[in-house]
Protein backbone atom coordinates (compact mmCIF):
# COMPACT_ATOMS: atom_id res chain seq x y z
CA UNK A 1 0.00 0.00 0.00
CA UNK A 2 1.46 3.34 -1.13
CA UNK A 3 0.53 6.17 1.24
CA UNK A 4 0.92 9.94 0.91
CA UNK A 5 0.74 12.12 4.03
CA UNK A 6 -0.68 15.48 2.93
CA UNK A 7 0.55 17.50 5.86
CA UNK A 8 3.38 16.24 8.04
CA UNK A 9 3.01 18.16 11.27
CA UNK A 10 1.92 16.83 14.63
CA UNK A 11 -0.74 14.49 13.23
CA UNK A 12 0.57 13.60 9.78
CA UNK A 13 4.17 13.36 10.89
CA UNK A 14 3.26 11.17 13.84
CA UNK A 15 1.00 8.63 12.14
CA UNK A 16 2.98 8.71 8.89
CA UNK A 17 6.19 8.24 10.84
CA UNK A 18 4.84 5.25 12.72
CA UNK A 19 3.63 3.69 9.46
CA UNK A 20 7.00 4.32 7.78
CA UNK A 21 8.84 2.87 10.78
CA UNK A 22 6.67 -0.25 10.47
CA UNK A 23 7.92 -0.70 6.90
CA UNK A 24 5.10 0.82 4.85
CA UNK A 25 5.68 2.91 1.72
CA UNK A 26 4.97 6.41 3.02
CA UNK A 27 5.68 9.78 1.41
CA UNK A 28 5.44 13.08 3.28
CA UNK A 29 4.26 16.41 1.91
CA UNK A 30 5.69 19.23 4.01
CA UNK A 31 7.17 22.69 3.63
CA UNK A 32 9.72 25.12 5.03
CA UNK A 33 12.26 24.21 7.67
CA UNK A 34 10.36 21.02 8.59
CA UNK A 35 10.67 19.75 5.02
CA UNK A 36 14.36 20.69 4.84
CA UNK A 37 15.11 18.83 8.08
CA UNK A 38 13.21 15.73 6.96
CA UNK A 39 15.18 15.66 3.71
CA UNK A 40 18.50 16.04 5.51
CA UNK A 41 18.07 13.85 8.60
CA UNK A 42 14.81 11.96 8.27
CA UNK A 43 11.99 12.07 10.82
CA UNK A 44 12.08 11.60 14.59
CA UNK A 45 9.16 10.92 16.93
CA UNK A 46 9.96 11.62 20.57
CA UNK A 47 7.71 9.98 23.17
CA UNK A 48 8.39 9.41 26.85
CA UNK A 49 5.46 6.98 27.01
CA UNK A 50 6.07 4.83 23.92
CA UNK A 51 9.77 5.39 23.25
CA UNK A 52 11.51 7.39 20.54
CA UNK A 53 11.40 6.44 16.87
CA UNK A 54 13.92 7.54 14.27
CA UNK A 55 13.37 7.05 10.54
CA UNK A 56 16.76 8.02 9.06
CA UNK A 57 15.54 8.43 5.50
CA UNK A 58 12.09 9.52 4.37
CA UNK A 59 10.62 10.58 1.04
CA UNK A 60 9.56 14.20 1.56
CA UNK A 61 8.46 16.84 -0.94
CA UNK A 62 6.55 20.09 -1.31
CA UNK A 63 5.24 18.99 -4.73
CA UNK A 64 2.62 16.26 -4.25
CA UNK A 65 2.25 15.64 -7.99
CA UNK A 66 5.85 14.37 -8.05
CA UNK A 67 4.79 11.32 -6.04
CA UNK A 68 2.54 9.89 -8.75
CA UNK A 69 -0.62 7.87 -8.04
CA UNK A 70 -0.96 6.35 -4.55
CA UNK A 71 -3.36 3.97 -2.83
CA UNK A 72 -4.19 6.27 0.08
CA UNK A 73 -3.91 9.98 0.87
CA UNK A 74 -4.09 10.96 4.54
CA UNK A 75 -4.97 14.62 4.90
CA UNK A 76 -3.91 16.46 8.07
CA UNK A 77 -3.39 20.08 7.03
CA UNK A 78 -4.99 22.95 8.95
CA UNK A 79 -8.64 23.38 8.03
CA UNK A 80 -8.15 26.66 6.18
CA UNK A 81 -5.75 24.88 3.79
CA UNK A 82 -8.26 22.15 2.87
CA UNK A 83 -9.33 23.43 -0.56
CA UNK A 84 -5.74 24.15 -1.61
CA UNK A 85 -4.64 20.71 -0.40
CA UNK A 86 -7.41 19.01 -2.39
CA UNK A 87 -6.22 20.71 -5.57
CA UNK A 88 -2.70 19.49 -4.87
CA UNK A 89 -3.63 15.85 -4.22
CA UNK A 90 -5.77 15.36 -7.32
CA UNK A 91 -2.77 14.11 -9.37
CA UNK A 92 -2.25 11.39 -6.72
CA UNK A 93 -5.66 9.83 -7.24
CA UNK A 94 -6.39 6.77 -9.34
CA UNK A 95 -9.46 4.51 -9.38
CA UNK A 96 -9.82 3.08 -5.87
CA UNK A 97 -7.55 5.59 -4.11
CA UNK A 98 -8.84 6.44 -0.66
CA UNK A 99 -8.70 9.96 0.78
CA UNK A 100 -8.85 10.03 4.57
CA UNK A 101 -8.98 13.29 6.54
CA UNK A 102 -7.69 13.28 10.11
CA UNK A 103 -8.41 17.00 10.44
CA UNK A 104 -10.55 18.51 13.15
CA UNK A 105 -14.24 19.15 12.73
CA UNK A 106 -16.97 17.67 10.57
CA UNK A 107 -17.21 20.13 7.68
CA UNK A 108 -13.89 18.93 6.23
CA UNK A 109 -15.46 15.76 4.78
CA UNK A 110 -18.31 17.79 3.28
CA UNK A 111 -15.64 19.74 1.39
CA UNK A 112 -13.92 16.53 0.28
CA UNK A 113 -17.20 15.06 -0.97
CA UNK A 114 -17.99 18.26 -2.86
CA UNK A 115 -14.58 18.45 -4.54
CA UNK A 116 -13.76 14.77 -5.11
CA UNK A 117 -17.13 13.00 -5.21
CA UNK A 118 -18.26 10.23 -2.92
CA UNK A 119 -16.06 7.31 -3.97
CA UNK A 120 -12.58 8.35 -2.73
CA UNK A 121 -13.62 9.80 0.64
CA UNK A 122 -13.17 7.67 3.74
CA UNK A 123 -14.20 8.75 7.22
CA UNK A 124 -11.80 8.97 10.10
CA UNK A 125 -10.93 10.61 13.37
CA UNK A 126 -7.78 10.56 15.47
CA UNK A 127 -6.88 11.14 19.09
CA UNK A 128 -3.27 12.11 19.70
CA UNK A 129 -1.39 14.87 21.54
CA UNK A 130 1.59 15.92 19.43
CA UNK A 131 3.42 18.97 18.18
CA UNK A 132 6.43 19.80 16.02
CA UNK A 133 9.08 20.20 18.71
CA UNK A 134 11.63 21.42 16.16
CA UNK A 135 12.06 20.88 12.41
CA UNK A 136 12.06 17.17 11.65
CA UNK A 137 10.99 16.18 15.18
CA UNK A 138 7.48 15.30 16.33
CA UNK A 139 6.92 15.30 20.10
CA UNK A 140 4.16 13.13 21.57
CA UNK A 141 2.97 14.85 24.74
CA UNK A 142 0.39 12.30 25.93
CA UNK A 143 -0.15 8.53 25.83
CA UNK A 144 -3.15 8.48 23.46
CA UNK A 145 -2.62 7.29 19.87
CA UNK A 146 -5.99 6.19 18.56
CA UNK A 147 -7.57 6.24 15.09
CA UNK A 148 -11.11 5.27 14.08
CA UNK A 149 -11.74 4.73 10.36
CA UNK A 150 -14.54 3.48 8.14
CA UNK A 151 -16.45 3.99 4.93
CA UNK A 152 -19.28 6.49 4.87
CA UNK A 153 -21.73 3.89 3.57
CA UNK A 154 -20.95 1.70 6.59
CA UNK A 155 -19.81 -1.26 4.52
CA UNK A 156 -16.44 -2.99 5.01
CA UNK A 157 -13.86 -2.30 2.31
CA UNK A 158 -10.49 -3.71 1.41
CA UNK A 159 -8.77 -0.33 1.66
CA UNK A 160 -10.15 0.25 5.16
CA UNK A 161 -9.14 -3.26 6.21
CA UNK A 162 -5.59 -2.78 4.89
CA UNK A 163 -5.18 0.58 6.63
CA UNK A 164 -6.56 -0.82 9.87
CA UNK A 165 -4.07 -3.66 9.69
CA UNK A 166 -1.22 -1.26 8.91
CA UNK A 167 -2.03 1.02 11.83
CA UNK A 168 -2.16 -1.91 14.23
CA UNK A 169 1.23 -3.13 13.00
CA UNK A 170 2.53 0.41 13.51
CA UNK A 171 1.51 0.28 17.18
CA UNK A 172 -1.53 2.53 16.86
CA UNK A 173 -4.80 1.74 18.62
CA UNK A 174 -6.95 1.52 15.48
CA UNK A 175 -10.64 0.68 15.11
CA UNK A 176 -12.91 -0.04 12.15
CA UNK A 177 -16.32 1.58 12.49
CA UNK A 178 -19.60 0.82 10.79
CA UNK A 179 -20.83 4.32 11.74
CA UNK A 180 -17.80 6.52 11.22
CA UNK A 181 -19.89 9.69 10.96
CA UNK A 182 -20.95 9.18 14.58
CA UNK A 183 -17.33 8.56 15.62
CA UNK A 184 -16.31 11.86 14.02
CA UNK A 185 -19.12 13.74 15.77
CA UNK A 186 -18.23 12.19 19.13
CA UNK A 187 -14.81 13.79 18.93
CA UNK A 188 -16.18 17.00 17.43
CA UNK A 189 -18.63 17.58 20.28
CA UNK A 190 -15.89 17.17 22.87
CA UNK A 191 -13.24 19.14 20.96
CA UNK A 192 -15.53 22.11 20.31
CA UNK A 193 -16.24 22.47 24.03
CA UNK A 194 -12.63 22.21 25.16
CA UNK A 195 -11.35 24.44 22.33
CA UNK A 196 -14.04 27.08 22.81
CA UNK A 197 -13.55 27.46 26.55
CA UNK A 198 -9.76 27.19 26.91
CA UNK A 199 -9.28 29.66 24.05
CA UNK A 200 -12.05 32.16 24.83
CA UNK A 201 -11.38 32.11 28.61
CA UNK A 202 -7.59 32.14 28.15
CA UNK A 203 -6.96 29.48 30.77
CA UNK A 204 -6.52 25.75 31.31
CA UNK A 205 -9.38 23.30 31.78
CA UNK A 206 -8.86 23.10 35.57
CA UNK A 207 -10.22 26.55 36.54
CA UNK A 208 -12.97 26.28 33.93
CA UNK A 209 -14.48 23.11 35.36
CA UNK A 210 -14.16 24.38 38.96
CA UNK A 211 -15.93 27.70 38.44
CA UNK A 212 -19.73 27.17 38.39
CA UNK A 213 -20.46 29.71 35.63
CA UNK A 214 -17.54 28.65 33.46
CA UNK A 215 -18.48 24.99 33.93
CA UNK A 216 -22.09 25.74 32.96
CA UNK A 217 -20.87 27.50 29.82
CA UNK A 218 -18.71 24.50 28.89
CA UNK A 219 -21.71 22.20 29.34
CA UNK A 220 -23.87 24.51 27.19
CA UNK A 221 -21.26 24.36 24.40
CA UNK A 222 -21.39 20.56 24.59
CA UNK A 223 -25.19 20.56 24.59
CA UNK A 224 -25.50 22.83 21.56
CA UNK A 225 -23.02 20.77 19.56
CA UNK A 226 -24.75 17.50 20.43
CA UNK A 227 -28.14 19.00 19.55
CA UNK A 228 -26.84 20.06 16.13
CA UNK A 229 -25.38 16.59 15.53
CA UNK A 230 -28.63 14.88 16.47
CA UNK A 231 -30.53 17.27 14.19
CA UNK A 232 -28.16 16.18 11.40
CA UNK A 233 -29.20 12.57 11.99
CA UNK A 234 -26.11 11.55 13.96
CA UNK A 235 -26.86 8.80 16.50
CA UNK A 236 -25.43 10.61 19.52
CA UNK A 237 -27.08 9.68 22.83
CA UNK A 238 -29.37 12.36 24.25
CA UNK A 239 -27.10 12.62 27.33
CA UNK A 240 -23.83 12.74 25.38
CA UNK A 241 -23.12 16.33 26.51
CA UNK A 242 -23.12 15.15 30.12
CA UNK A 243 -20.71 12.36 29.16
CA UNK A 244 -18.43 14.97 27.59
CA UNK A 245 -18.42 16.94 30.83
CA UNK A 246 -17.50 13.82 32.81
CA UNK A 247 -14.66 13.23 30.34
CA UNK A 248 -13.50 16.84 30.75
CA UNK A 249 -13.33 16.24 34.51
CA UNK A 250 -10.78 13.52 33.81
CA UNK A 251 -8.38 15.75 31.88
CA UNK A 252 -5.14 16.99 33.43
CA UNK A 253 -5.59 20.27 35.31
CA UNK A 254 -3.22 22.14 32.98
CA UNK A 255 -4.70 20.88 29.69
CA UNK A 256 -5.51 23.41 26.96
CA UNK A 257 -6.76 22.70 23.44
CA UNK A 258 -4.55 23.24 20.40
CA UNK A 259 -6.64 26.28 19.41
CA UNK A 260 -5.72 27.91 22.72
CA UNK A 261 -2.05 27.22 21.94
CA UNK A 262 -2.52 28.81 18.52
CA UNK A 263 -4.12 31.87 20.14
CA UNK A 264 -1.19 32.24 22.56
CA UNK A 265 1.29 31.99 19.68
CA UNK A 266 -0.55 34.44 17.45
CA UNK A 267 -1.33 31.75 14.87
CA UNK A 268 -4.45 31.54 12.76
CA UNK A 269 -7.35 29.80 14.52
CA UNK A 270 -9.70 26.99 13.47
CA UNK A 271 -12.64 28.63 15.25
CA UNK A 272 -14.59 29.07 12.00
CA UNK A 273 -14.77 25.28 11.64
CA UNK A 274 -15.18 24.44 15.34
CA UNK A 275 -17.61 26.75 17.18
CA UNK A 276 -18.26 28.51 13.88
CA UNK A 277 -19.05 25.18 12.28
CA UNK A 278 -21.63 24.45 14.99
CA UNK A 279 -23.25 27.83 14.33
CA UNK A 280 -23.39 27.27 10.57
CA UNK A 281 -24.71 23.73 10.80
CA UNK A 282 -27.13 24.76 13.54
CA UNK A 283 -28.54 27.54 11.38
CA UNK A 284 -29.11 25.08 8.55
CA UNK A 285 -30.85 22.63 10.91
CA UNK A 286 -32.86 25.24 12.82
CA UNK A 287 -31.01 24.63 16.11
CA UNK A 288 -30.10 27.71 18.24
CA UNK A 289 -26.39 27.94 19.13
CA UNK A 290 -25.89 31.17 21.13
CA UNK A 291 -22.96 29.92 23.23
CA UNK A 292 -20.97 28.82 20.20
CA UNK A 293 -21.91 32.07 18.45
CA UNK A 294 -20.49 33.97 21.44
CA UNK A 295 -17.17 32.11 21.19
CA UNK A 296 -16.96 32.67 17.43
CA UNK A 297 -17.58 36.39 17.96
CA UNK A 298 -15.18 36.69 20.92
CA UNK A 299 -12.33 35.16 18.90
CA UNK A 300 -13.16 36.98 15.66
CA UNK A 301 -10.38 39.56 16.12
CA UNK A 302 -7.77 36.78 16.37
CA UNK A 303 -9.16 34.23 13.91
CA UNK A 304 -6.74 35.31 11.21
CA UNK A 305 -3.75 35.40 13.58
CA UNK A 306 -2.39 37.88 16.09
CA UNK A 307 -1.88 37.67 19.83
CA UNK A 308 -4.41 39.16 22.25
CA UNK A 309 -3.17 42.18 24.20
Amino acid sequence: MKIAMMGSGGVGGFFGGRLAHAGYDVSFVARGAHLAAMRQQGLVIESEVHGDIRIPTVRATDEPASLGPVDLVILSVKLWDTEAAIRQIKPLLKPGTGVLSLQNGVIKDDILHRELGEAPVMGGVCYVATTIARPGVILQTGPMQRVVIGEYDGRPSERARLLHEALLKAGVNAELSGDVRRAIWEKYAFLVGISATTAAMRTTIGPIRKNPRARAFLLEIFRETVAVGRAQGIALPADYADACLVRADGLPEDMVASMAHDLQRGNRLEVEWLSGGVVQLGAAAGVPTPANRAVWDILALYAGGGKPA
